[in-house]
């Protein structure tokens, strides 16, 4: 386990999100598959997710939640010290999916991928605040997309319901006085088999292991840190975990309260990397979060990785 508390002020000053179009229900599934619409949202939640057309890659989602984040922090491509992106599905083995996203926005800022995948994006923000904790950056780009529709089963049950594609965004900020960005990440001993994928695909995943996993992690680092913080929960405006099963983020609510936590996953399934920023982007079109706020998000899957990053907004 570790820890890092990153005293410089850092806020996120501007959210995004982007889906693709076409829309993919549950009842659609069903046609080609052995399962039904109430066997699919009875035990994840999930009613419908969003698939990306065979041409749209990554950089591609991630390009279009970056333009709607930056132009919400008020700031252009070339203001932007540093581009993270978090992704599993990235468009080539090399150069990075950051690199891509750089150039289709015009920016001249360093970038570079991080891989964690579903507990991503959180790694990405803990890696990224700490590096502006040297000073050496002061506008940063993070980014969560993945497009695990490529690298899907379509006939494998246990795995094509589940998933979807999309893309979020968030500016990273220094701000003097701002709350101090807390990140604390782990993972599991042992369970990396528990859920993989070749770079092509499929996904391949044990589902029980992973819901116990993510069942126990959840309240445990909700839990953690809290203590560490020395905050109570009502000192959070909202918990925003990673949308992969409602069930398991019930189980975690049960022991607080279920309106501290932001769940859209009936809309578009598990987005991985992209799960936790859509929703948080969502969260503030639906002001249910406002400038001052303190938010809680959390991250876990594959790995078994789990993170969580406590951060303001501005």
């Amino acid at each position: 386990m570790q820890s890092a508390l990153n005293m410089n002020g850092v806020t996120i000053t501007g959210t995004g999100f982007y889906v693709p179009t076409s829309l993919l229900t549950n009842l659609e599934l069903a046609a080609s598959l052995d399962t039904s619409d109430e066997w699919i949202s009875q035990r994840t939640g999930i009613r419908q997710r969003y698939i990306a057309e065979a041409s749209t890659d990554t950089s591609d989602l991630a390009v279009v939640a970056a333009t709607q984040a930056l132009s919400r922090a008020q700031l252009s491509p070339e203001d932007v010290d540093l581009i993270v992106v978090a992704t599993s599905t990235p468009d080539y083995a090399f150069p990075s999916t950051a690199m891509l996203v750089k150039q289709k926005l015009g920016s001249r800022a360093p970038a570079f991928d991080l891989s964690a995948a579903c507990s991503g994006f959180v790694y990405a923000l803990s890696v990224s605040s700490d590096m502006m904790k040297s000073g050496a950056y002061h506008n940063v780009l993070v980014i969560g997309a993945d497009k695990f529709s490529k690298i899907i089963d379509w006939q494998d049950r246990n795995t094509a319901v589940l998933f979807g594609d999309g893309a979020g965004a968030v500016v990273l900020q220094s701000r003097p006085g701002a709350f101090p960005c807390f990140s604390l990440l782990g993972s599991e001993e042992r369970g990396a088999e528990a859920l993989t994928s070749p770079v092509t695909g499929p996904i391949t995943m044990q589902g029980r292991e992973v819901f116990k996993f993510g069942v126990r992690i959840v309240e445990s680092m909700l839990t953690k840190a809290l203590e560490t913080l020395k905050l109570s929960i009502d000192d959070i405006a909202l918990i925003i975990p990673h949308q992969a099963n409602i069930r398991i983020i019930e189980s975690a609510a049960g022991k607080m309260n279920m309106d501290k936590f932001f769940v859209n996953i009936e809309n578009y399934g598990n987005t991985s990397a992209a799960s936790i920023p859509i929703a948080l982007a969502e969260a503030m079109e639906q002001q249910r979060v406002h400038a001052g706020d303190i938010v809680m998000l959390v991250g876990f899957g594959a790995g078994l990785a789990w993170g969580v990053q406590v951060i303001q907004i501005a």
